[in-house]
């Protein structure tokens, strides 16, 4: 919708340094798109959705005209150079507020980086398992290991703008001392340097850690319905929960935001099924982006086309008005996660 404040992208990893090849660009776009190895043979990832909208968007925006062959487009990215063509995408994209988790891989921008080459503020949301992660590499018992986990957990919360966690599952009340313990010294005993938390005591453990802190959390769900549980046991705390669920699972993500007031979700791909499943005030967007700086300009275009093509048909069939439907695009484009994630109107 023209005329709309810029976006507020609730989730990404952020974008590589440097040069990239058609080997490299196919990889990343092959992570985007879900796929493994190469592309079948006489093909490349540039043929599908995600490679035509790269195709369609990104080109106009390096002086290039729309649907240009992938090797013309790419020989123009290095002409203009990887650092200028990525500051060039992302102050291009239309988002103009970003939320970054932290600790992705040293390739990809930091959130200190991101808002200087988008020219946009971005705030850090911590990743409760690559914390604790972390601390366990240097923990030398069970007892340093806790107490590190907490000091480090409240260390973040005094700059992070929220949490997130891949928890799959979580009870409706936190573990007993004894069970973390129990479950801590397992993972310690076992663990070689650098595996990643598998003990679902633990990941428990820090999920209501961080629900204590007051920050948001962002739950990286693939099925949200397995946390009903503790979504339920977590109201009235004072920590707003956002559901970020894998496809096909939007819509049973909105209808938990639906019946939780402290629960918000993800708008998804396909805006149009979620909007009817919550209020309109409990969903928002996010491009999750991750090393391709074209994918926050097709993670935004996409969004924006899916959500005026609703609107203008709520419009045309006389459901709202236009002004009704200015304000529902800028809810779930920003209003909400202004809201949820307490970012100031003037310096978001």
């Amino acid at each position: 919708m023209d005329g709309s404040p810029p976006l507020i992208d609730q989730y990404s990893h952020g974008a590589v340094h440097g040069e990239l090849g058609l080997g490299s660009f196919e990889s990343h776009l092959a992570a985007a798109v879900g796929a493994q190895g190469p592309a079948p043979a006489g093909t490349s990832y540039f043929d599908s959705v995600t490679g035509l909208a790269i195709r369609r968007w990104c080109p106009p925006l390096l002086g290039l005209e729309p649907h240009c062959p992938p090797a013309r487009y790419l020989a123009r990215r290095r002409e203009v150079g990887a650092y200028r063509a990525g500051r060039i995408l992302l102050r291009g994209c239309g988002i103009g507020t970003f939320l970054l988790e932290a600790g992705t891989p040293s390739e990809l921008t930091s959130a200190t980086e991101l808002a200087t080459a988008a020219e946009a503020p971005a705030h850090e949301v911590v990743r409760l398992e690559p914390l604790a992660e972390q601390v366990a590499d240097t923990s030398g018992s069970v007892d340093s290991f806790i107490g590190y986990t907490a000091e480090a957990l409240y260390a973040a919360a005094q700059h992070a703008t929220a949490f997130a966690s891949g928890a799959t599952h979580c009870d409706a009340h936190a573990p007993e001392a004894g069970e973390v313990r129990r479950a801590a010294d397992r993972w310690l005993r076992g663990r070689r340097p650098g595996e990643r938390l598998g003990e679902p005591a633990l990941v428990r453990h820090l999920l209501w850690s961080a629900v204590a802190t007051g920050l948001p959390v962002q739950l990286h769900c693939t099925d949200p319905q397995p946390l009903a549980a503790f979504l339920r046991a977590t109201a009235g705390i004072g920590s707003a929960l956002v559901l970020l669920p894998a496809a096909p699972h939007h819509r049973r993500a909105a209808q938990l935001a639906a019946l939780h007031a402290h629960v918000y979700a993800d708008a998804g791909p396909r805006p149009e099924e979620t909007l009817g499943q919550a209020p309109f005030g409990k969903l928002l967007f996010s491009s999750g982006a991750r090393g391709l700086p074209e994918l926050y300009v097709t993670g935004a275009r996409f969004f924006v086309r899916a959500m005026g093509r609703l609107v203008r048909e709520w419009t045309d069939e006389g459901l709202c008005g236009a002004e009704d439907g200015r304000r529902i695009m800028e809810m779930v484009g920003s209003g909400t996660a202004r809201r949820v994630y307490r970012l100031d109107a003037a310096a978001s």
